[in-house]
């Protein structure tokens, strides 16, 4: 059994709770963003609330959609909304293609955390803000490149929903760099794809790691259409942070080497041969069958962790 499927298996059996462990690990999930790639993620999350797992966490770590995924996890009301992601109320009004004609976000992260997450979907916020597993939302500083940790800058409703903001503010698709804290930031994939190196550094001793695509070791390559439309975008909007965009496809091969080769971490993916989602993915039955895929991976990979 992997270190990480054990330690969780440990705390479950043991009724271990946050704050309160007799273990010496730090176990933190770390989320993949990919906006609509995110629904396999959403299942995966489904399956760890069906499972009750929650406790034997310790921190949670998230970029883009993955965040909010994790923020799901953290309140415990993923299988309740999970009707988010396929629901045409929840994303004809987040994902508009004909806005990119009116100067519009085309991908409205605003509409999803003010009207959606109050109103359609309800995110709990206050759970959330109350919770002693962490909460950990990683955006891309918009004037550095430098991938930053907005725990620090969340201290209440207001500042936890400009934090969901920031961290899916994907250049190009959803508008000005949101502020928080008087600094500016954009969406966290930009500078770290799969925040595992943030969970590290803060100490994690084991991570699960959830992926929205099938790990790869090769070298990404960027259309090079794709990559002179968001540098001129970048140029314009945050400058100081032009070189991540740049060196991108690097930084995700570097996080590819260090998750396939890190005995801390524990990878869950869709398979290769799954159907690709784009960013802007709107079709409800392919996005209906994600979650449904992605409940299924996390719930063959937990049979050891709750087996009797």
């Amino acid at each position: 059994m992997h270190p990480v499927l054990h330690l969780m298996r440990q705390r479950h059996t043991t009724a271990s709770q946050p704050l309160k462990r007799d273990d010496d690990a730090r176990l933190a999930i770390v989320l993949e963003g990919g906006s609509s790639r995110a629904a396999y993620g959403g299942g995966m999350i489904g399956a760890l609330e069906n499972a009750g797992l929650l406790a034997v966490f310790d921190a949670v770590y998230g970029v883009s959609a993955g965040a909010l995924n994790g923020a799901w996890l953290i309140c415990e009301r993923a299988n309740a909304n999970i009707h988010g992601w396929w629901a045409p109320e929840s994303m004809k009004g987040t994902i508009r293609l004909s806005n990119a004609l009116k100067r519009m976000p085309v991908v409205n992260g605003d509409f999803l955390v003010d009207e959606i997450y109050e109103n359609f979907t309800p995110m709990g916020f206050d759970e959330i803000l109350a919770s002693d597993i962490e909460f950990h939302p990683i955006a891309t500083d918009a004037d550095t490149g430098a991938s930053t940790d907005l725990r620090p800058m969340i201290h209440d409703r207001d500042s936890l929903k400009r934090a969901m903001k920031a961290t899916t503010r994907v250049p190009l698709l959803s508008g000005e760099p949101v502020e928080l804290g008087g600094r500016r930031f954009i969406d966290g994939g930009m500078a770290e794809n799969v925040p595992v190196e943030s969970a590290l550094a803060d100490g994690a001793t084991h991570v699960l790691v959830i992926r929205t695509k099938a790990p790869s070791l090769a070298l990404p390559s960027t259309p090079t259409l794709k990559q002179r439309t968001v540098a001129r975008w970048m140029a314009n909007h945050a400058a100081g942070a032009a070189h991540t965009w740049v060196e991108r496809d690097r930084m995700k091969q570097r996080l590819e080497r260090l998750m396939d080769a890190d005995e801390r971490v524990l990878q869950v993916a869709p398979a290769a041969g799954v159907p690709k989602i784009s960013m802007v993915g709107s079709n409800p039955k392919v996005l209906r069958e994600a979650v449904e895929t992605g409940r299924a991976v996390m719930a063959r990979t937990l049979e050891p962790v709750i087996a009797a």
